[in-house]
């Protein structure tokens, strides 16, 4: 069995586990030869089912944080050297002029 299994993080597992854990105590024999295998497989594919939902979730909720982060990042720069840049782009010919003589 999965001792480290929260029910609580794995609800939607929860018949599953009770059914193999059923199965597991009405017989030792049974367990030995293999008849709960059916049980066993299906919560291990419920349990992936549930982490993979979980890792989604997470994914979205990163991207939508790093496009927020993106877009402050973006205001700081405008609000520092105008809008699109502009002021950066002054500097930069500006010192490319200083650097080419002055031309």
């Amino acid at each position: 069995m999965h001792p480290q299994l929260d029910k609580r993080r794995f609800e939607t597992c929860e018949k599953l586990m009770d059914a193999l854990e059923e199965c597991h105590r009405i017989e030792f024999v049974r367990k030995l030869m293999g008849m709960c295998n059916f049980e066993k497989d299906e919560v291990a594919k419920c349990l992936q089912y549930v982490r993979y939902q979980e890792a989604r979730e997470r994914v979205i909720a990163s991207r939508a944080k790093a496009k927020v982060t993106d877009q402050k990042r973006k205001e700081n720069q405008d609000d520092l050297y105008g809008k699109n840049g502009y002021l950066k782009k002054m500097i930069e010919k500006e010192a490319e002029k200083k650097l080419n003589g002055g031309k």
